[in-house]
């Protein structure tokens, strides 16, 4: 008995000591970053409206249960980056390719569906890949820093700037990036599965090299996104017939795809580490949406959504597929591919992409550093640490 005292009086002791450790922690953090801006690069997955601007609207019924129509966004609400740019109290980001109705005082997005981190030699016709790769997209951030400077220095009102980014806030913004997924989508397309692989370095690089350009050009603050397990697609899933045993895992995602992915982020973590030592005056924050993707994919009951395999926008039965928003003539009558009447508890809205509420859930589960390598929350993704 005495001995259990003992142990239970040191337990008490070492929790009081870990709360007193942890509160004395807090108190000592740094303030909050306070970004004037953000600068997102990316594809489909944090685009707000650069594709539907380029190559026409994304119809009906993107977008409804937020917006109330479409806003650019494939989803049925928000996507990831926009409840980044709510948790750091700023706007929602204007595409930098739609010049109506936009406002860039806050900053830019610059993500495009179907884009990929390498430049692919086909047009957005024949696969639906993005002409606007990293590279193009960095670039496309160049003439905006360099044109939006030259317009605030020549307005001569208050009023004329009010919609313009402020030159000296372009190096205390956040710069972030959620982008790879098209780059192994396409692999998998176009390449043997040890020919994906050994182009892997070769991705990771061109995305270190975009790094790197938009730091010499004054950037310091990088939030990263690796890629979500591709394998867990429903799109990926709906034609695979007679799979060989081990073909899928417990939860019905494609073995081989995430595999791949998980190579491919261990080689983008990697790399980023070795950016760290050589942008001494950069904070890089890489994040691992995988494992919070992933395991929401892996408990859906338990967090109250559906079977993650199933798609909320469009109809798939009976061998044909009507994909969200788009409208068919199968044996004489028309097919709409319309939404579910409860879109919140899906995980996929239209096959490839998350509902509003997935995106919710995982922004939820990143924000916070939890899942940061740092662990720094996005509020602190700054030099201030």
């Amino acid at each position: 008995m005495a001995t259990y005292s003992r142990i239970l009086l040191l337990t008490i002791l070492l929790i009081s000591t870990s709360i007193q450790t942890s509160a004395e922690k807090w108190s000592n953090a740094p303030p909050p970053c306070n970004f004037p801006a953000i600068y997102n690069f990316g594809d489909s997955n944090s685009d707000t409206g650069g594709m539907s601007a380029a190559f026409g609207p994304i119809p009906p019924p993107y977008g409804q249960d937020f917006f109330h129509g479409p806003a650019g966004r494939e989803s049925d609400g928000r996507l990831i980056i926009d409840f980044i740019a709510e948790y750091l109290g700023l706007p929602y980001l204007s595409a930098y390719l739609d010049s109506l109705g936009t406002n860039f005082r806050h900053g830019a997005n610059f993500a495009a569906g179907g884009s990929t981190i390498r430049r692919q030699n086909e047009t957005i016709y024949e696969n639906g890949i993005s002409p606007f790769s990293l590279d193009i997209q960095v670039t496309n951030f160049d003439q905006f820093k360099s044109r939006t400077s030259e317009l605030y220095h020549r307005a001569k009102k208050p009023f004329d700037k009010s919609q313009l980014p402020r030159p000296r806030e372009f190096s205390r913004a956040l710069y972030t990036f959620d982008i790879g997924q098209n780059d192994i989508l396409d692999g998998f397309r176009k390449l043997t599965m040890p020919q994906l692989k050994a182009a892997l370095p070769d991705i990771v690089e061109h995305f270190a090299s975009s790094i790197i350009h938009l730091y010499e050009k004054g950037a310091r603050n990088f939030w990263i996104h690796n890629t979500g397990p591709l394998g867990c697609l429903p799109a990926a899933t709906l034609y695979i017939t007679n799979p060989k045993p081990g073909f899928f895992d417990n939860y019905g995602c494609i073995k081989s795809h995430n595999s791949m992915v998980i190579e491919f982020n261990k080689q983008l973590k990697s790399r980023i580490d070795k950016l760290r030592k050589q942008l001494r005056r950069a904070s890089i924050i890489y994040v691992d949406v995988y494992s919070a993707k992933y395991h929401l994919i892996s408990n859906t009951k338990y967090y109250g959504f559906t079977d993650p395999l199933k798609i909320c926008c469009g109809r798939h039965e009976n061998n044909f597929d009507v994909w969200c928003g788009q409208t068919m003539i199968i044996n004489g009558s028309e097919i709409i591919g319309v939404s579910c009447s409860s879109p919140a508890s899906y995980i996929s809205w239209d096959g490839v992409h998350y509902s509003q509420a997935a995106n919710q859930w995982v922004a939820n589960h990143i924000l916070n550093g939890s899942l940061s390598d740092p662990l720094f929350d996005v509020t602190h993704a700054c030099l201030n640490h």
